[in-house]
């Protein structure tokens, strides 16, 4: 005879598919299947499942770095530093809720250090010695280094989809291959750079995250 613990776990598990099947069946999830602009998210690297992730550590100045704050793939899925807010771009005027285009440019921003997702030619990564991604702040700067063009599949970023951000300017893909990680002082992080060429190492996804409901939805 089953315990009533026993009982209890699998009346939970009963009751949670049963909601499951209730949201889906009314459509409560509608209006969330496309990532929209104002909506705050992680972004998780496929092949590693390393967040994309910024922090107060600056790159060094010498040794090719641009002394910015640095950028680096996180393996925990729970540090909050690895939140992006979805912004337009320096040229955009897309409005919150909208449906990020598939071929059109935004900017991300650090959550937590106002500051955005950045690349430029002349810096060189720490570790691979590629094109060095960075964060560069502050939150009102207008920078055309902070547009990347989000590649990905039909007409719209849908959340489940597979996605490339190629950088505007350099037309350097945000990339990281997990060959590559920091000592001290973020020890057992990842580094991420920018490569001029698209591959199965620019491939990411959407994970944790605020989702705003896509406008009309």
């Amino acid at each position: 005879t089953p315990s009533l613990s026993m009982v209890e776990k699998m009346m939970s598990l009963l009751m949670v598919l049963l909601l499951t099947a209730i949201v889906n069946a009314n459509g409560f999830d509608k209006g969330f299947n496309a990532v929209t602009f104002g909506s705050t998210i992680k972004l998780e690297h496929v092949q590693s499942t390393a967040r994309l992730h910024s922090h107060e550590v600056n790159y060094g100045a010498s040794g090719g770095g641009s002394g910015q704050q640095s950028v680096s793939g996180m393996m925990s899925s729970t540090d909050t530093n690895s939140y992006w807010k979805i912004i337009p771009s320096t040229s955009g005027d897309e409005m919150p809720r909208s449906a990020v285009k598939c071929g059109s440019k935004l900017r991300l921003l650090h959550l937590n250090t106002k500051k955005y997702l950045h690349s430029h030619r002349g810096f060189v990564s720490p570790l691979s010695h590629n094109q060095e991604v960075s964060a560069l702040g502050p939150e009102d700067n207008v920078d055309p280094g902070d547009d990347w063009i989000v590649e990905c599949t039909g007409s719209v970023w849908m959340k489940d989809s597979l996605v490339k951000f190629k950088h505007d300017s350099t037309n350097y893909y945000l990339h990281h291959t997990n060959k590559h990680t920091f000592g001290r002082p973020i020890q057992g992080q990842k580094e991420i750079c920018a490569f001029p060429h698209s591959t199965d190492f620019g491939m990411w996804k959407t994970q944790e995250g605020y989702f705003l409901r896509e406008i009309g939805q």
